[in-house]
């Protein structure tokens, strides 16, 4: 069984840094694309940063130049430094994973349990 272990929100003033990790475990094969989606209340989840296999990334608009996206392959795991952060920055952050079983299946998506991140003074 796949999990993916979400660590790293909490409160933090506007204006300050919060790192996100999100660790992947069980049995894995191979992992795909993986990254960050938020929610706010009353919004739909949105994609906030991904990273594929090579270390290509790709963020949302309002973000860029604020987080940084990064991977370890080899512990399976995404972190997401976020800088500068704002009150709209308010959301669940949920670690998203693509990833195959076994060498015969496909990449599904798995989930984290999500972290709650608040920015407020």
């Amino acid at each position: 069984q796949v999990q993916l272990v979400e660590s790293g929100g909490g409160l933090v003033q506007p204006g300050g840094s919060l790192r996100l990790s999100c660790a992947a475990s069980g049995i894995i094969v191979s992992i795909n694309d993986m990254g960050w989606y938020r929610q706010a209340p009353g919004k739909q989840r949105e994609l906030v940063a991904s990273i594929t296999s090579r270390g290509i990334t790709n963020y949302a608009d309002i973000v860029k130049g604020r987080f940084s996206l990064s991977r370890d392959n080899a512990r399976k795991t995404v972190y997401l430094q976020m800088n500068s952060l704002q009150p709209q920055d308010t959301a669940v952050y949920y670690c998203n994973a693509q990833i195959a079983t076994s060498w015969l299946s496909a990449f599904r998506d798995y989930w984290g349990q999500g972290t709650q991140v608040t920015v407020s003074s």
